[in-house]
């Protein structure tokens, strides 16, 4: 797949999406290091990145990191889905971006169903991703184990 890997942009959004969020949210500013959300906590809504970049990243799996700049869609599938949040996403420096809490950005979604649309679609890629990212785990975690036994019939 295109662009897909530790710099991804599947999650960027158009214009006229970007546009939107921004009238629907609140622009918050992040310091190096703090979190715009957690792994396993409640769903806060969705994070536009402006500017800087934000590692999004499960714990102990740091080879499924990927790095997301300015026009990035954050925390798609929590707010579409209500669950908590299944990564955690980390600014690498300073980093803007706006909140749009998740009954407004479901509201934009019904009543925007060109905006929805794309957002239906960049949860797609996520989804796709997340599903080859695991495939290649569970290929890894396979190839040890043949090893594994391998050294111990030796």
């Amino acid at each position: 797949m295109k662009h897909v890997g530790a710099r991804s942009n599947v999650l960027k959004v158009s214009a006229e999406l970007k546009t939107a969020l921004e009238a629907a949210g609140r622009r918050e500013h992040f310091s190096p290091t703090q979190t715009l959300f957690r792994e396993d906590t409640s769903n806060l809504g969705v994070f536009l990145v402006l500017k800087g970049r934000v590692r999004m990243s499960v714990q102990d799996l740091p080879r499924l990191d990927r790095l997301f700049a300015g026009s990035s869609l954050l925390g798609l599938p929590s707010t579409f889905t209500s669950h908590a949040y299944s990564l955690t996403a980390t600014a690498l420096g300073e980093v803007d971006a706006v909140h749009v809490p998740r009954h407004e950005f479901l509201g934009m979604m019904r009543e925007r169903p060109e905006l929805c649309r794309e957002a239906m679609d960049m949860l797609g890629r996520e989804v796709t991703f997340i599903q080859s990212a695991l495939a290649e785990r569970r290929k890894q975690l396979a190839a040890r184990k043949v090893t594994m036994s391998e050294a111990l019939v030796s």
